[in-house]
């Protein structure tokens, strides 16, 4: 598996009405980092032929972040079947390596022209073994 990261720090904006990292914020992550690996691994072509949209969002929450914390957001595929990829996310408090969230998300492969659900193609599925 293909593995792609990303670090950053907690912001002020990051913040719910208790100072922790607010839900909201994690699933933006989680989106955020999928679309990032997606791009870094296709070309422009792929990205033109084919979309993702969610199925399912799974997510657990382990502990809080907060204001100042450096944050590590790691993510690959689990496994394909048919049009469906599984991601796992984890964002983790990179000083320590504690889990904070835990994301499973089942995306679903479309046909970017007729939006109809399309297999994974092999080459694509290759990119991120």
């Amino acid at each position: 598996m293909k593995a792609f990261s990303e670090v950053f720090e907690v912001v002020q904006d990051d913040l719910d009405d208790l100072n922790h990292v607010n839900n909201i914020r994690y699933v933006e992550w989680i989106q955020a980092i999928s679309k990032k690996h997606w791009e870094k691994e296709t070309t422009e072509d792929m990205r033109k032929e084919m979309i993702w949209v969610v199925r399912n969002h799974n997510i657990s929450y382990h502990k809080s972040a907060l204001l100042g914390d450096t944050i590590q957001v790691n993510t690959y595929i689990e496994g394909n079947k048919g049009p469906i990829s599984t991601r796992i996310v984890e964002i983790k408090k990179k000083d320590t390596n504690e889990l904070l969230v835990k994301g499973i998300t089942e995306w679903c492969l479309l046909d970017a022209t007729t939006f109809r659900p399309k297999r994974v193609p092999e080459r694509v599925q290759a990119l991120f073994a």
